[in-house]
Formats: C-alpha cells, sequence, structure tokens
C-alpha cells in the first residue's frame, strides 16, 4: 500500500501543520514516510502545499506528479492540482475556498464545508484538523487514536489543552464529508 497525498491551499489554513501531523501518526505506525512542503514567501496569504507519502514499503523518492488524493482549499490550488489527481484518485474540497469546484469525472470528489463547521464549533483554527479528520474518513491511512498521540508529540505542551478540541474537530470532520 502507498498512498500519495497533496495538500494545499494558503498560508495560515494548517496545510502544513495537517500534513506534518499525518506524516507522524503514519511514522508512529512503522510506516515509510516523505513529508515535503512548499510554501510562497508569506507565512499567512500566500499559496502552501505539502506533499504526503505514506507506504508499506520503502519509498523511492518525495518527488512526485500525479497524486492518489488531493486536499484542495482554495481556488489556486484547485487550478493548479486537480489534473494532477490519477483517473480513479480522490479530491477533497473545501467549499469556502472555491468559486469553481471540480468538474473531473474520472475522479471521487468529496465536499467538505470545514470553514463553516469550525465556525458553528466556535474553533476556527480547528479547520485543519476538521479536513483531517474528512480525509481519513474516505482513506482511512491511519488510526485516529494515533493522529491524537501525534498531536501530543509535535504540539508544544502548553497547547496540550486543546487536543479535546481537535478530536472533536477530526471526528466532526469524519460525520461532515460528503461525496459528489
Amino acid at each position: 500500500m502507498t498512498e500519495e497525498i497533496i495538500i494545499s491551499g494558503f498560508g495560515g489554513q494548517g496545510v502544513l501543520s495537517m500534513g506534518k501531523i499525518l506524516a507522524y501518526s503514519a511514522l508512529m505506525e512503522n510506516k515509510e514516510v516523505s513529508w515535503m512542503p512548499a510554501y510562497g514567501p508569506e507565512q499567512r496569504g500566500g499559496t502552501a502545499n505539502v506533499t504526503v507519502i505514506i507506504s508499506d514499503e520503502r519509498i523511492s523518492s518525495p518527488i512526485v506528479s500525479s497524486y492518489d488524493t488531493a486536499i484542495i482549499l482554495n481556488q489556486p490550488s484547485l487550478e493548479k492540482f486537480q489534473n494532477s489527481v490519477k483517473p480513479g484518485g480522490r479530491l477533497i474540497y473545501d467549499a469556502y475556498g472555491i468559486s469553481e469546484p471540480p468538474k473531473r469525472t474520472d475522479i471521487d470528489i468529496y465536499e467538505i464545508n470545514a470553514m463553516d463547521a469550525a465556525a458553528e464549533m466556535g474553533n476556527p483554527k480547528g479547520f485543519n484538523m476538521i479536513v483531517l479528520g474528512a480525509l481519513l474518513k474516505v482513506v482511512p491511512i491511519v488510526d485516529i487514536d494515533d493522529v491524537l498521540k501525534a498531536l501530543r508529540k509535535t504540539l508544544p505542551e502548553r497547547h496540550h489543552h486543546l487536543i479535546p478540541a481537535n478530536e472533536e474537530a477530526l471526528r466532526k470532520g469524519m460525520e461532515i464529508i460528503s461525496k459528489q
């Protein structure tokens, strides 16, 4: 099993954090992992993406040109990466950042209203965990318990009080994702 994933959006949406937590979760499950971030010069507001490869076998290269799954959080990312999803693959997008939804018919397309859900939960910073939960529902590549362990390892201890809210956000994403 090998899963090649691209997560892309604006800086500040938690794109890189989401990829890091996913990668760390897979490492905790003794899987082979590649995590390769890319971002523009702006920390917030610039474009950001991260490629995460998770495999049961050694990964020969962290550089891929097509993906099994794309998580798309804004229109520029959709325009850049939707055609890079392999036929039969998956595209997950948050409707809030997309003005013209994906049109491909050879992939499975899922919509999640993560921005709205985060606002309803009173947890705008939980946006990326809602999206990560949606991914885990569609592609259960790592166990949610390992994601929570990864949060404990990657978050500074002063933020550990936020782990229950992050767990709630993960589970919310698993509930609200819908196939188009």
